[in-house]
């Protein structure tokens, strides 16, 4: 399997594990990350302000599961 769809199928594997229990998660209104619950602020963008309705948690995990990873995170400065 490629590297391409190995990621892919972790994607889909998150997104499923989202969608079972949205009101664990919430999204991040500043750059669409999905964050747990618990999270004052994005570690993405920094924003505080989240829906954390169950309908848009799990409309962003669809989305996010469909789309390849654009976001930089920690481990691709290293």
């Amino acid at each position: 399997m490629s590297v391409k769809s190995d990621q892919h199928q972790e994607r889909i594997k998150q997104a499923e594990k989202i969608i079972e229990q949205p009101e664990d998660y919430k999204v991040c209104e500043g750059c669409g990350s999905i964050v747990t619950a618990r999270t004052a602020s994005c570690p993405s963008c920094h924003a505080y302000n989240f829906d954390e309705k169950a309908a848009g948690v799990i409309k962003q995990a669809k989305l996010l599961a469909k789309r390849e990873a654009n976001s930089v995170l920690s481990t691709d400065l290293a």
